[in-house]
């Protein structure tokens, strides 16, 4: 059964993986270079990985064509959207709790790699799918 607490592991282990691409790397890379390097410690820490995964869209039920693409879902819980800019917009935050919707995952972290301190340059979200979990 998937609580709260196993989605905040997650989300804290996805920051653990920044913190350490961050460290390694630096900032004032291209967002593609953060991303390959998060795959691979995500990976060596065990997660499970969805990359650039396509979100299906409807409009008044119709499937239409156009694709969105997410950069992470990690263990099929928790959306990445990975970023390498001066400041994050807020139209990142619309548009990964959109994501967050339409995928129906319960977390987003918007993980921005162009800040000193990854922690303070990144944003955690929370939805309605998470509001129904378990403690």
């Amino acid at each position: 059964m998937v609580t709260k607490n196993n989605v905040n592991e997650i989300a804290y282990g996805i920051m653990g993986c920044a913190i350490e691409v961050n460290k390694f790397l630096g900032p004032g890379l291209l967002e593609s270079v953060y991303q390959e390097c998060m795959i691979n410690e995500l990976k060596r820490r065990g997660y499970n990985l969805e990359i650039e995964q396509n979100v299906p869209l409807y409009y008044k039920g119709d499937k239409i064509s156009n694709k969105l693409r997410l950069d992470l879902i990690v263990n099929d819980l928790v959306i990445v959207e990975l970023k390498a800019v001066e400041a994050l917009n807020p139209i990142f935050t619309s548009q990964i709790l959109t994501y967050m919707k339409l995928a129906q995952k319960p977390k987003g972290l918007l993980i921005n790699f162009n800040s000193k301190n990854i922690v303070s340059g990144s944003l955690t979200f929370v939805n309605e799918f998470f509001a129904s979990l378990p403690e």
